[in-house]
Order: C-alpha cells, then structure tokens, then sequence
C-alpha cells in the first residue's frame, strides 16, 4: 500500500509538473506580433520581387538563347523580303548555288519561282530586293523590259 500511495503521488506531481512546463512552452512559443509595414518586411517583400524578376529575365534569356533553332547555315539563307499586304510577303531564299522565290501566307508558303542564276547578288550593295527582283522576273517572262534606273 505504501509503494501504491507513493506511486500517485509520484504520478500526481509529474502531472502537474508537465502541465505547466506545457503552458508554459504554449506561451513562449507563440510568435510576437509583427508590424505589417515594418521596414523588414518591405525590405523582405522588395528582395522577393528583385529575385522573381530576375528569374524570369533569366528563364528569357535561356529560352531565346537555347530555342532549338538550328544555326545559320551558310548552305541556306534569305537574301531578301518584300511585303506584299498586312501578312503576306515574298521571300527571296538562297539554297546552295540555287535562289527560289517564295510566297509566304499565314497558314502556307508557296512556290513561285526558281532561279539558276542568281537573281541577287548577295555581297554587292546598291539596288534594293524589289527593284532586282521586278527586273530578274522581267527576264525570266522573256520580257524586254531591261530598262535600268538608278
């Protein structure tokens, strides 16, 4: 009966020992109330934008960088456009020894011509792609309109 009686009271003591020494914890634990426009937490708001713009500058710049387009070749490579309307153009394309003219739609390129000649001289400035290519379909039609104006 002794080691019973000294058993609860034992048990009674821890109890309450633990109880408190919980509340306590409870109570120091909590988190003190933080000011919402303090400076710390505008300097932390400010850091966090600075870094989430940052990385999508970054995602940018690898995207554009690294988009899976192949180089430029020197085999293949567009010598000159013409617009034609608000999305339609003409696109003078030179593919080896080869220039091909294309129609370029939304939704379609087309094939307009092909030249075994070239039509543009790529390394030679001067007269623009419209004027040189309005004289190269004159010949190719077999038409004697050769007229060259500066």
């Amino acid at each position: 009966m002794r080691y019973l009686s000294a058993f609860i009271l034992f048990s009674l003591s821890t109890a309450v020992t633990a109880a408190d020494v919980a509340s306590t914890a409870k109570i120091s634990l909590a988190p003190a109330y933080q000011e919402p426009f303090s400076v710390e937490a505008l300097m932390q708001l400010l850091l966090g934008l600075v870094l989430v713009v940052l990385l999508i500058l970054a995602v940018s710049w690898v995207l554009r960088r690294f988009s899976g387009i192949a180089p430029v070749s020197k085999n293949m490579r567009v010598l000159g456009v013409m617009p034609l309307g608000a999305r339609e153009k003409v696109v003078l394309v030179k593919v080896g020894d080869k220039q091909i003219l294309l129609g370029v739609a939304p939704g379609r390129v087309s094939h307009l011509q092909s030249f075994d000649k070239p039509v543009v001289d790529s390394d030679e400035p001067g007269k623009g792609f419209a004027h040189r290519l309005s004289e190269a379909m004159s010949k190719q039609k077999g038409g004697g309109n050769d007229e060259k104006t500066s």
